[in-house]
């Protein structure tokens, strides 16, 4: 029996259409901020957030404001999520190690990890404001030592959303601004009169952020290219299809546009899912966003083997992939293309998102397949550095180089390495300048 799609979403081409609208409208909104800065930015908070405040910076008052409205024991739980997750991020920065070798007598190398020195946080709002979107980059960049961290949000309900603002505040940021979707990223990235550009913008975002992130690339770095969440179940007869169909609509309600795929080995629990999933949605609140990304976005793929599922997994690099089956560990040895994998009935992806510790922004798109998601480490470039200490070492590198150099025809260059011969080495090894 080959690989059967008992369900399947949009069509490549229908993607690609919607993504070329993204493309045409981000452009504009971007050349916009580009030229008219504040005022722009201006005019597009209130024109998609309805919202307009004196400035977009919140102040030192205002931030202890809001953070007063967070509830006791919501305050808590960020606090429990970011002790998670600065612990991890953490142990990661401790695995980052300068080095320097003696490469040979007298030649030393080495690198230094120095952190990105201005990062913009984006924290998405919307819908569901994502508290733990703060944790995840800002702190994160904290934790990296990156000695500006900027972080915005859209307004909820024409305010400061009070969990966001405490969730960036005790993460670290240095600045908090009050700025949503791409009026937030192209203000961080390109600069306006008030706000100082940064260098790396990340975080998650919806289709416009993701697009403006992407067009902005290269003029500052970011994190990934990271569009809507996407979930992979690869699930065997050892679980059953209330489980499945939770895991898959617990984030098909994340957009309207948010695949959600379950590969499979059993007919029978790909037929009961797909019941179960028609089930939840006549009882689950959020059913008006998950049913349109299940009917648009939803895969369900039936496989002969566990061979053929581990097959169709890595091809389709997904964001968050589930493995639920009787041999989790063969699947984390064998999988080489994902955003994260999370093991096991007992684990799942809302408790990734929220608080276990790992970084929830990954990569969709397939990206899995080139990186991975953002970590300590993408706030650090990693730079190389080298000496030569010895007139031996000088001499001996040098009659290489030069030699090297003409190969290539860089006379020039060949010329860099006979002056140092000459000077350290004594001798003259009889190519370029030096030898005419």
């Amino acid at each position: 029996m080959a690989i059967q799609h008992l369900k399947s979403g949009k069509p490549a081409d229908a993607r690609a259409e919607d993504d070329a609208k993204v493309r045409t409208a981000v452009e504009g909104i971007l050349k916009d901020i580009e030229t008219r800065g504040d005022a722009a930015v201006r005019d597009l908070a209130q024109k998609f957030d309805g919202y307009a405040a004196p400035s977009f910076r919140l102040t030192p008052s205002e931030i202890e404001a809001a953070m007063q409205k967070v509830s006791p024991s919501d305050m808590a739980d960020i606090r429990f999520a970011q002790k998670q997750i600065r612990t991890f991020a953490e142990a990661q920065r401790a695995s980052i190690t300068d080095i320097e070798v003696e490469t040979m007598p007298g030649v030393v190398l080495g690198h230094k990890n120095i952190p990105v020195q201005s990062v913009g946080c984006y924290v998405p709002g919307g819908k569901f404001p994502m508290v733990a979107s703060a944790h995840m980059s800002v702190l994160t960049a904290s934790v990296a030592g990156v000695p500006r961290i900027i972080a915005s949000a859209p307004p909820v309900k024409g305010a400061p959303h009070p969990a966001i603002v405490a969730a960036m505040q005790l993460g670290g940021a240095h600045e908090i601004y009050v700025i949503g979707g791409i009026q937030a990223v192209g203000a961080m990235a390109l600069g306006t009169e008030t706000i100082q550009p940064v260098d790396m913008l990340v975080g998650p975002g919806n289709a416009f952020v993701a697009e403006a992130k992407r067009q902005l690339y290269g003029r500052v770095g970011i994190d990934l290219f990271a569009g809507p969440t996407e979930t992979m179940l690869i699930a065997d007869d050892s679980v059953d299809a209330e489980l499945c169909a939770t895991d898959l609509l617990g984030q098909a309600e994340h957009g309207y546009n948010s695949p959600a795929c379950l590969i499979t080995n059993s007919a029978k629990l790909a037929a009961a899912t797909l019941a179960e999933i028609d089930r939840l949605l006549q009882i689950l609140p959020t059913a008006d966003t998950a049913a349109v990304s299940w009917r648009d976005y939803g895969d369900v793929i039936l496989c002969d083997s566990h061979d053929e599922m581990l097959q169709v997994a890595n091809e389709m690099a997904y964001e968050h992939v589930q493995v639920m089956t009787d041999r989790d560990d063969w699947y984390l040895d064998k999988m080489h293309s994902y955003g994260a994998l999370f093991l096991g009935a007992r684990t799942n992806v809302a408790n990734g998102d929220k608080v276990i510790g790992t970084n929830h922004t990954l990569p969709t798109k397939k990206a899995g397949r080139y990186t991975g998601g953002l970590w300590v480490g993408k706030f650090l470039k990693t730079h190389s550095y080298q000496r030569i200490t010895s007139d031996e070492a000088a001499g001996l590198i040098g009659e290489y180089g030069s030699r090297l150099c003409m190969l290539e025809g860089f006379v020039g260059h060949a010329e860099q390495c006979n002056i140092r011969v000459r000077r350290y080495g004594h001798k003259n090894v009889g190519y370029g300048m030096a030898a005419q």
